[in-house]
């Protein structure tokens, strides 16, 4: 019960309101999730929906909520509920700005750019309400003014500006492609009675295609994305939540993670369906950067209703996502959900067949009809898929939902197998896209540590049991590292923890680096009418807390081994080596605008010792611009039988890209067998001397042998190595540390530790 006091409270608050202003709305950009609202303790509306803007005039119940707050394999249950964005309160007698948005449109035949610039208005007032619009882009030397009137209403203006062909206008690239070129500009709205709106922003071009055509020798359809004309690889991962509190999540930790994606030579995030739809500064940052964002919509493996009430509550949250963030040059396609056209065709939820054409018609009617519709009404410049995976053009041709949404003729793909020996490359689907893939590792002990007490650190503890949230998990692991590395076997408790923990980030990097490689490899060729992948992002970028994961940054930022790897074999040049029945295979993979000369250097190296055995080089070549092309063949017997003393268990292949002297790519490698089964390989002494330049600091290394997955670890202190994770064949090596947060020699000396793999033996 409401007391009198209180009741007059809110009543006396309203008159005020009321007096003064024509309209009052009590705004909330977010709250999670079912909620009363009371001002004063007087109930004024009621919210179900985390994902749109509340004004206190058009409160009714909508039904969704973060998914993944509910756990997921990655992730705890903690679902949260409270006010988790800004709320303010709007006032005004004549008209209010709602909405501000602009689109970049270029002109195929006139080749010019023009700008569409659309501002939405709530027009209290009960006269005409005129004025002028100043638009103003001064680099590009536009000074626009368009007279305008607004009648009574919810009212939009749309103004157009055409470009000046004569204009050089620089266009948005994604990173490792071009500049991140954006025009600062300013629309100002002057109104009656000295009314005056001032919008500023930055407006970036560019142009996005997704290409579905026929390919030569190939059944099905091509599925890659055009950037101004120019076909894109796309190379990165998947964004989940930073955190399970969304209010955790800083400015400071959202930089920390993009610009990690950019170091380790990314250019593509996909925001995954079941998380939330990112803060302004999340796609800002992304638009600073050159990262290309694939969109999902927030739906993610479940069966949703399509009854009226939660039609109209997806159709205000996709309304408002997509005017908020239509203007952002990074996000290039919108997708209707994760997987539920593939849940529901293969049978995932164990429908009963008489109900699976109520379920067809629910999805056509969620997806297509509703959310589909409001996106190309609102946003007509940039591709909208309805699911991921999809067969693309294929799925709508069969009804919006394909039998076998996996086809790998057609659209993207999701694939995942942790049975199967990931060191063979015949377990890869050779896909048009590939958006989802990856294993599993445990984070660092350091990142453990904080929230771990003594009686945890055991790979069969409670605890670690507890964070694995993924059925056998944690056995997968052991299994996928038990094929080609020995276990740990120290009778030290800890030190086997430790050295369990080092191994799954040995075993996850050099999976997904075997994987990602034969995309790679796949971009230009056709074999039994399979190839030409052109995307893959695994799964996943990020940590949402401190446990197993696919990721390969953990809790907090720090890079795995993985990511290391990551800027390796998502380098613009990189060479691919692999096996097929006793025969070496080295690709040469080009991510670059210009065909470029170069030749392949192949070295052999003995575990046993750091003189190189032997080396040979090609005469030179070219790599045409953005293909990648078969370099090198030879017979492993062959290659071996002039590198004296060496067989496929004592010996190991590395190979790298140069001109004139200059390397061109990453030092790559390959080996010849397991490394259980290594002969040769003894414990390496492995010291460093650390000297300070500048901001950064200097790691001089020597090794007293061969190393393997070298492992430089300085335990909590933020921030990341210039390489790591790598095989060490030479005497000495350099390795730079960049701190996220200062620091020192002496903390560095102190807290630096150095593992490789034959320290777990």
């Amino acid at each position: 019960m409401q007391s009198e006091n209180q009741r007059a409270d809110a009543n006396a608050m309203a008159t005020l309101f009321e007096s003064t202003w024509s309209k009052v709305n009590l705004v909330f950009e977010g709250i999670d999730t079912v909620a009363v609202v009371l001002l004063n303790s007087v109930p004024i509306g009621k919210t179900d929906n985390m994902f749109r803007r509340y004004s206190l005039s058009s409160f009714f119940p909508l039904k969704l909520q973060m998914q993944c707050s509910f756990g997921w394999d990655w992730g705890p249950s903690f679902p949260t509920q409270g006010i988790w964005k800004d709320v303010r309160i709007e006032a005004y007698n004549v008209c209010h700005l709602n909405y501000f948005m602009f689109t970049p449109i270029y002109d195929n035949y006139m080749k010019t750019w023009n700008l569409k610039i659309e501002s939405s208005f709530d027009v209290v007032s009960s006269k005409l309400v005129s004025g002028e619009a100043i638009v103003a882009i001064p680099e590009l030397n536009i000074q626009q003014t368009n007279n305008i009137e607004l009648q009574p209403g919810e009212r939009t203006v749309e103004l157009f500006v055409k470009i000046d062909k004569a204009i050089i206008v620089e266009t948005w690239w994604p990173h490792g492609h071009g500049n991140q070129t954006g025009y600062n500009m300013s629309v100002i709205f002057e109104l009656d009675g000295g009314l005056r709106f001032e919008k500023s922003a930055k407006v970036y071009f560019r142009t996005v295609e997704l290409v579905e055509e026929p390919i030569q020798n190939s059944p099905g359809l091509s599925f890659y994305f055009k950037i101004n004309g120019l076909p894109i690889f796309l190379k990165g991962s998947n964004w989940i939540p930073a955190d399970s509190f969304q209010d955790r999540v800083t400015s400071a930790m959202l930089r920390l993670l993009l610009q990690s994606v950019v170091d380790a030579n990314m250019n593509a995030l996909r925001v995954w369906g079941g998380g939330v739809y990112e803060q302004d500064e999340f796609y800002e940052l992304c638009d600073e950067l050159g990262i290309m964002i694939w969109q999902d919509f927030m739906f993610a493996c479940a069966l949703y209703p399509t009854d009226k009430d939660f039609m109209d509550s997806v159709r205000e949250e996709v309304t408002h996502q997509v005017r908020r963030l239509k203007s952002h040059p990074s996000i290039i396609t919108w997708s209707g959900n994760n997987e539920n056209e593939a849940a529901l065709m293969m049978g995932w939820y164990d429908t009963k067949p008489g109900y699976l054409q109520t379920y067809i018609k629910d999805y056509v009617t969620l997806y297509v009809k509703n959310i589909r519709t409001i996106v190309l009404e609102g946003d007509q410049t940039r591709p909208f898929i309805t699911s991921s995976p999809t067969n693309g053009a294929k799925t709508i041709a069969e009804g919006w939902l394909s039998p076998n949404p996996y086809d790998l003729n057609y659209g993207d793909v999701h694939f995942y197998d942790y049975v199967t020996d990931c060191w063979n490359w015949r377990t890869f689907p050779k896909a048009r896209f590939v958006s989802e893939y990856g294993y599993q590792s445990w984070p660092s002990f350091s990142t453990l540590e904080k929230v771990s007490s003594e009686e945890d650190w055991s790979y069969r503890s409670s605890f670690a049991l507890h964070r694995q949230h993924l059925i056998n998990g944690n056995n997968e692991m052991l299994h996928q590292i038990e094929l080609h590395f020995k276990l740990p076997n120290s009778t030290d408790q800890l030190r086997r923890f430790k050295d369990t923990l080092y191994l799954t980030q040995v075993m996850q990097a050099q999976c997904v680096k075997t994987e990602t490689e034969f995309y790679r490899r796949s971009r230009s060729e056709i074999v039994n009418g399979k190839g030409h992948t052109m995307g893959a992002l695994y799964w996943q970028l990020n940590d949402i807390w401190q446990a197993p994961s696919w990721s390969s940054l953990e809790y907090g930022g720090k890079w795995k081994m993985l990511h290391y790897f990551a800027r390796h074999f998502f380098a613009p040049l990189l060479p691919v080596g692999f096996e097929d029945k006793d025969m070496l295979f080295i690709y040469g993979a080009s991510d670059l605008h210009s065909d470029q000369q170069m030749m392949l250097t192949v070295r052999v190296h003995t575990w046993s010792s750091l003189e190189l055995v032997c080396s040979e080089s090609t005469n030179p070549f070219v790599i045409k611009a953005g293909e990648s092309v078969l370099l090198y063949t030879k017979p492993v017997p062959e290659l071996l039988k002039g590198c004296p003393g060496c067989t496929r268990q004592s010996c190991v292949v590395s190979f790298y890209l140069s001109t004139d002297g200059e390397l061109l790519s990453p030092i790559n490698y390959h080996f010849l067998s397991s490394l259980k089964n290594a002969k040769g390989l003894h414990k390496a002494n492995i010291t460093a001397t650390i000297s300070q330049q500048g901001d950064t600091f200097v790691f001089d290394l020597k090794t007293s042998a061969v190393a393997p997955f070298v492992w430089l670890d300085v335990g909590s202190i933020p921030g990341r190595f210039s390489d790591n994770g790598f095989l060490m064949t030479e005497k000495t090596r350099t390795v730079f540390f960049y701190p996220w947060k200062p620091t020192s020699k002496s903390e560095l000396e102190q807290s630096f530790h150095v593992t490789s793999l034959a320290d777990t033996y």
